[in-house]
């Protein structure tokens, strides 16, 4: 990434400015201001997120937003309600107190003497899913969104639930939260009160992983927060950003195509970060971007932005396998000006036995096939989303999944093929069992055998016709089913072949059903329905990204260095599979404000033999602040088992000061399978 050092605007950084709610709670800010806009007031930019602007998101902060404010804009990173610096409690995700202070801290900015009355959202992840949400309430002075990494409907496209089956991402996620909501506030800034604000968080958030455990099906719970439930609420315009090892990719093409306001797609071969970090690679000049798009309905500047193609896909080539993790994906940006295109043709591969013909053949009906697949398949699944995909969490080869799967293969293509889109396949199946799992993958196949996996879908067939009212499988009973896969821009050269995998299992990408289940697919009723893009030669004349910018980084001295594994681990002799996670982000001193600061996280996944009943995901997290005497330390520990009736949660929560135990809180439920 290029440093640049040198604005049109001088920047001051207010480190923590306290913005006033109707209820008196007040929300903790870092805000850079151009040192002229008290005299020439500028537009904001607003991200507000819960982890931390003290200390977490520090580094990424000093390379974003003194970079966009030092462009003219005044930048304001808000902890929400209960998170970092702010008083309150945090509860749960995208909550109305939540979503109310959001449009109440818009009001507060758009009326300081430093803003012109205009403000911007612009977040990754939490802070994306809340500007969608937020701009679907039409606060006033919200101009315009730039939201990466985030979704407009919380249970087709979050990390909890995928074609009604359990995510093993729900834990993780569950984890990462129910660490980061019991830490304190920084005594420096917030003084004596910190502790009495510590306790109120470690009594009152709770644990989150419960209550998604408890909505199950696509309830209201998540429809209050989906904005795909009126897409025309949203004027404000938008800019969607994934990537394609990101989890919410297909997000963007819903977006686009619903959203009746100005709106752009950009989907990179990137995991769940800011596309100047980007990676695997090719990373961008993102915040350039950024600058194009609020300067352009923020400023009235025209910067060409409503003359760009609605949507920008980074199409990859044929990758060979790599250990689960690359460091770029060759490819090539193409676009198109209308999304769905009319360009995109879907072609449509028959099933045969074990093939997928162009052409059915109607002389001779393949026979039924079934499929029992090991708990096995999934151990190198991967994650649902990848949080860095610099760590090993992207799949490898496929062939160590493929001996648990029924497999159709395409002969070897005779010239290149191009997808855009997502794919769909239709299946003709029954199940033994009321709750039946159908995990389907997508493969390049090089022409020695190695397979890349490209894209996947899951599918609960107790939700084969929505997720609201899930129907119990009747067993024997045939259905016909169509399974959506995960949306992506891929090549497949002349000579590879195409492979389409089914199992009946892909643990712990997501969570078992309830007990072993056979399938029966009835290959003379299943196809493959691809969307294809012809080769455009315009493409090639695509405006280029500039390389990444940002300002100067944070500076910081590693006490101990990161650590980060996925390690799977066979005993032999008890016949016990784990899957082991480590993520040591490492022991960091951050010199500008003197503070030690320490993370680890370890889950393991595991289950023996064939037993459903013995599946397990347990998750341990340490996460310390410490400076001169003062110095905390909070431990989590979660366990998520099942039998075929019932989850069973168990976790615990220690809070530390000075070494010395000064919280400790315990909860231990069960929580009814509902067709999961």
């Amino acid at each position: 990434m290029k440093v640049v050092d040198q604005f049109p605007h001088r920047v001051r950084v207010d480190e923590h400015v306290l913005i006033p709610m109707r209820d008196g709670i007040h929300l903790a800010a870092r805000c850079w201001i151009p040192e002229d806009a008290d005299k020439e007031p500028v537009p904001a930019i607003l991200e507000y997120i819960p982890y931390r602007k003290r200390d977490l998101t520090r580094a990424r902060d000093a390379i974003n937003h003194p970079y966009l404010a030092g462009h003219g804009y005044a930048c304001i990173r808000v902890d929400m309600r209960g998170s970092g610096d702010s008083e309150g409690v945090l509860t749960d995700e995208y909550t109305e107190a939540e979503l109310s202070d959001g449009e109440q801290a818009i009001e507060w900015i758009a009326a300081q003497p430093w803003c012109d009355g205009s403000v911007g959202m612009m977040g990754i992840s939490w802070g994306g899913f809340n500007a969608l949400q937020i701009a679907a309430r039409r606060p006033p002075a919200l101009g315009a969104v730039v939201a990466v990494c985030a979704t407009d409907d919380t249970y087709v496209d979050n990390m909890h639930y995928m074609g009604g089956c359990l995510l093993g991402d729900n834990l993780s996620e569950a984890t990462t939260m129910f660490a980061f909501n019991s830490l304190p506030p920084d005594p420096e800034l917030v003084g004596d009160k910190w502790r009495d604000l510590w306790m109120q968080r470690l009594s009152g958030s709770g644990l989150w992983l419960l209550k998604w455990l408890e909505h199950q099906w696509r309830d209201e719970y998540w429809r209050a927060t989906s904005v795909s439930e009126d897409y025309g609420a949203i004027d404000a315009p938008v800019m969607a950003v994934s990537g394609w090892a990101d989890g919410y990719s297909n997000a963007v093409f819903r977006l686009i195509k619903h959203l009746q306001c100005p709106r752009l797609g950009l989907v990179g071969p990137w995991s769940h970060r800011y596309p100047h970090f980007g990676f695997p690679g090719p990373a961008i000049g993102f915040l350039q971007e950024v600058l194009r798009w609020f300067d352009h309905w923020l400023k009235k500047s025209d910067t060409g932005v409503e003359r760009e193609p609605l949507l920008r896909a980074w199409m990859q080539d044929p990758a060979r396998p790599q250990h689960a993790v690359y460091d770029t994906r060759p490819g090539r940006w193409v676009a198109e000006y209308e999304w769905p295109s009319q360009r995109v043709e879907i072609q449509r591969f028959w099933f045969g036995r074990s093939s997928l013909d162009r052409e059915p053949d109607y002389q001779s009906e393949p026979s039924p096939m079934s499929i029992q697949s090991p708990l096995s398949l999934g151990l190198f699944a991967g994650k649902w989303c990848s949080s860095d995909a610099a760590t090993p969490d992207l799949p490898g080869d496929q062939r160590q999944e493929d001996g648990g799967a029924l497999v159709f293969e395409s002969e070897a293509l005779p010239e290149p093929l191009e997808m855009l889109g997502m794919a769909t396949v239709e299946l003709e199946v029954e199940a033994n069992r009321p709750v039946a799992m159908v995990a389907v993958r997508l493969s390049d196949v090089f022409p020695d055998g190695a397979t890349t996996r490209v894209t996947y879908g899951l599918l609960n067939l107790a939700h084969r016709d929505g997720h609201a009212e899930p129907k119990a499988v009747e067993p024997g009973e045939r259905y016909r089913v169509k399974l959506p896969l995960n949306g992506v821009a891929q090549r497949f050269s002349e000579g590879h072949r195409l492979r389409l995998s089914i199992s009946t299992s892909y643990f712990p990408l997501a969570w078992p059903p309830p007990e072993p289940t056979q399938l029966v697919i009835y290959p003379a009723g299943c196809l493959l329905h691809l969307p294809v893009r012809p080769e455009r030669s315009e493409d090639a004349e695509l405006r280029n990204f500039d390389e990444p910018e940002g300002a100067p980084p944070l500076d910081r001295v590693s006490r101990h260095p990161p650590q980060e594994n996925w390690r799977v681990i066979r005993n032999l002799a008890s016949d016990e599979s784990v899957l082991e996670v480590v993520r040591h982000d490492g022991h960091m001193f951050i010199d500008e404000i003197d503070l030690d600061m320490r993370r680890r996280t370890q889950e393991w996944y595991s289950y023996v033999a064939e037993d459903f009943s013995s599946v397990r995901g347990e998750t341990y997290t340490i996460r310390g602040l410490a400076r001169d005497d003062w110095s905390t330390e909070v431990r989590t520990r979660t366990v998520l088992t099942s039998d075929p009736n019932d989850f069973h949660v168990t976790a615990e929560l220690d809070a530390y000061e000075g070494g010395v135990r000064v919280y400790s809180d315990n909860w231990q439920h069960k929580v009814p399978r509902r067709l999961v």
